[in-house]
């Protein structure tokens, strides 16, 4: 073999492993840029899913009047309960998802554990789609001494409360404040499951 012959090989042979190194560089080069893409792409979807958690755990507000659609619901302890028997003075509806919520049922025992409810002349009726069997379970269980109104869906759609928390056929977690004269003055709907009844308190008290 000549040393031309012997020269031109070795080019050749480090030619190849030239471009065996160059292809190698480039597949991890774009393996690099694929991962950091697809990074990318997880974080942005990662940012949109809290961003829209947060934007739907927001309260939401109206205060737009109208007289209060009236209403006759039996109650988990037998009774029957009219809004109409309530006229003459405020009243808070606080319709919830109920059994199985024990954020909802906590709720109304915190509200019943503040005095100045009562001392406000409020009286606040909770109001659920179960049954009374569902219902009173858990009112033992968690400590709620209040009766709750046992609606089959006519009285939240009525009030505009079904779907607005996380099932689409049931109330989601709000309030409505109606004065003495039978009108709606305020619905706060609050995702979040949860209410300070001091923080009630204040929304009811700015609209009486």
């Amino acid at each position: 073999m000549t040393s031309g012959t012997a020269a031109r090989r070795e080019r050749d042979r480090q030619q190849a492993l030239a471009d065996v190194q160059q292809a190698q560089t480039g597949a991890a080069l774009r393996r690099r840029r694929l991962g950091g893409a697809a990074w990318a792409a997880g974080l942005l979807v990662v940012v949109a899913l809290v961003t829209a958690g947060l934007l739907t755990s927001r309260p939401t507000s109206s205060t737009e009047a109208r007289m209060a659609p009236d209403f006759t619901l039996p109650a988990s302890d037998g009774s029957s309960v009219s809004l109409a028997d309530h006229r003459g003075s405020p009243v808070i509806l606080y319709f919830n998802e109920g059994a199985g919520c024990d954020s909802c049922l906590v709720q109304m025992a915190e509200i019943e554990k503040d005095p100045a409810f009562a001392e406000a002349g409020l009286t606040v009726l909770p109001i659920v789609m179960n049954t009374a069997e569902q219902i009173n379970a858990d009112r033992e269980r968690l400590g709620v001494k209040a009766p709750f109104l046992l609606d089959d869906g006519t009285i939240s759609e009525a009030y505009g409360t079904l779907g607005v928390g996380m099932h689409e056929g049931l109330p989601g977690h709000g309030f409505i404040l109606i004065d003495a004269d039978g009108n709606q003055l305020w619905h706060g709907n609050y995702p979040s499951m949860w209410l300070s009844p001091a923080e009630l308190l204040k929304e009811v008290n700015a609209r009486l």
